[in-house]
């Protein structure tokens, strides 16, 4: 089988323990391409409650947990964990990156789907998400990134949580119409074209799902990502230009 016919047979499978048994069930950590192909099985798993999560909002890489307290009777903790990277001697610290981390994590012999977002704050300290049975392992074994010496914490306090929170900007484009193809365009700087194909690659995703419907309008709220460009949440339209264009208001996730 190729990988989506074992991704497919994978998630059918977890569901199935899950309603037979009644017990929670969960994947390992999926990309967004894994997560589309999820998403695009939803009508199969119309059986089942599930639910997704990253650890933190409009987490990149997610879990999925098959089950709910209105099948089973009762709730679970999501088993998944979040740890904190920071360096030994800050003076001596270098400056690190998403892929100096995840480099490191790898090098442990610790496979991708255990591994969520790795989020590196300001070149120094990283946040790790993972599944809860390898945290142990993490917090023991990784102890260099590159020539920096770092020791690794659970964290659990809403004031590092809150860290880990996007922060926002105001952004503002102008539209011939407030056409999600439209938006888009305006957004990355590119022709209606190019943005069509991004929708057809499956790059865009419309409230963490996937979406190839490019002539829908967004309403007020609405949370849209462009792979490879970033998230972004619809706050509005407003006045037109003299050329008859419209102003469309976002706010952009840092």
């Amino acid at each position: 089988m190729d990988e989506l016919q074992i991704l497919k047979a994978r998630l059918l499978d977890l569901a199935q323990k899950a309603y037979r048994q009644n017990i929670y069930t969960y994947t390992g950590f999926l990309n967004s391409s894994e997560l589309a192909v999820f998403y695009s099985l939803r009508p199969e798993f119309n059986w089942i409650d599930f639910d997704t999560n990253g650890g933190y909002e409009m987490a990149e890489r997610q879990m999925v947990r098959f089950g709910s307290q209105s099948m089973f009777g009762y709730d679970e903790p999501w088993r998944l964990s979040i740890l904190k990277a920071v360096p030994v001697m800050e003076k001596f610290a270098d400056t690190l990156s998403h892929r100096d981390f995840l480099g490191a994590i790898m090098n442990l012999g610790i496979e991708r789907n255990v591994i969520g977002d790795v989020i590196v704050k300001e070149g120094r300290d990283a946040f790790i998400i993972c599944q809860d049975n390898m945290a142990e392992y993490i917090t023991e074994n990784l102890t260099k990134v590159k020539h920096t010496n770092i020791r690794c914490l659970p964290i659990n306090s809403k004031e590092d949580l809150n860290v880990l929170k996007p922060k926002l900007i105001d952004i503002s484009i102008t539209v011939a119409a407030p056409r999600f193809d439209a938006i888009i365009a305006g957004v990355i700087k590119c022709s209606r074209k190019e943005a069509l194909s991004l929708f057809a690659a499956g790059k865009v995703t419309l409230n963490g799902v996937p979406c190839e419907r490019n002539s829908i309008p967004l309403k007020d709220g609405d949370i849209f990502s462009i792979r490879g460009h970033g998230k972004f949440q619809y706050v509005g339209c407003g006045n037109e230009t003299r050329k008859g264009r419209i102003y469309v208001h976002l706010m952009q996730y840092v």
